[in-house]
């Protein structure tokens, strides 16, 4: 019987052998991301660090989402200084480089929605199992933001700078077929099966030579990500900058009362 682990307020962590679960408790809220939240899931990566029993680490959320992106209804205090925003703006991007720099192998099982800083999670493991109902869209161009957390070059990284802008500037939601034949999803099995087939598949980087395997895997995102850093340093201050603009305001309203926005580049 596999040990939990419940020490955080958002996350369920489970351990077996060595293969672990940690698992997004938010299901009321479809696994919506808070500050509190994103700080639970870097502290659980960051966890990880000291552990050598465990090899393989499967994240998944609870209910029908992987996770729905941002939580709206716990928008930042807009009363804090321009420096304490900036600080707070990077608990995401922390989150998503613990999770990315995680000595074991991460694999994503991918239930429903991977939305927006939920996408940025499934992009930033290792591997991904969905189903024909799995999601991914990044929103934020409409709410008039651009994507943060050093996550557009994981997601060009597997799909390329086409799809990319589809997906970032066009808004667009790709759905569990598609994200398959795209290699987002590296299998594609039935909502009954998403949860086995996750188990095999980090039984099968279980069995593997651990040093071998992880150093093979830093080597492979040093490899891929070698500019990653150096090109987006600073997402979160124009993360800072479009929140600022009229047209951020002007997404919002819309979103909110589902109309048409009037964008005017302001």
């Amino acid at each position: 019987m596999p040990s939990k682990k419940n020490l955080y307020d958002n996350l369920i962590i489970e351990k077996s052998g060595h293969i672990a679960r940690v698992i997004f408790d938010r299901e009321e809220k479809a696994n919506a991301l808070n500050r509190a939240f994103l700080i639970e899931i870097k502290e659980a990566c960051l966890s990880f660090a000291e552990d050598v029993d465990t090899r393989v680490v499967i994240f998944s959320g609870s209910g029908q989402h992987f996770s729905s992106g941002a939580d709206l209804s716990s928008s930042p205090n807009q009363e804090v200084s321009l420096l304490k925003k900036r600080r707070d703006s990077r608990a995401g991007e922390e989150a998503i480089l613990a999770l990315l720099n995680m000595d074991q192998i991460a694999i994503a099982s991918w239930n429903g929605a991977a939305m927006g800083g939920g996408a940025c999670i499934a992009t930033a493991c290792d591997f991904r199992v969905g189903t024909p109902s799995s999601f991914m869209q990044y929103p934020e161009i409409d709410i008039g933001v651009n994507l943060m957390w050093k996550s557009l070059p994981l997601l060009i990284n597997l799909i390329g700078p086409s799809r990319s802008k589809r997906m970032v500037i066009g808004g667009d939601r790709i759905t569990g077929e598609e994200l398959y034949a795209w290699g987002v999803l590296d299998k594609l099995v039935s909502e009954q099966e998403l949860s086995k087939e996750a188990q095999l598949l980090a039984e099968k980087y279980a069995k593997k030579a651990p040093i071998a395997a992880q150093m093979i895997k830093q080597s492979t995102n040093n490899i891929v990500n070698a500019l990653s850093n150096e090109i987006m340093h600073m997402d979160f201050d124009q993360n800072l900058f479009t929140a600022q603009t009229r047209d951020r305001s002007t997404a919002i309203k819309s979103y909110l009362d589902k109309t048409a926005p009037n964008f005017e580049g302001d």
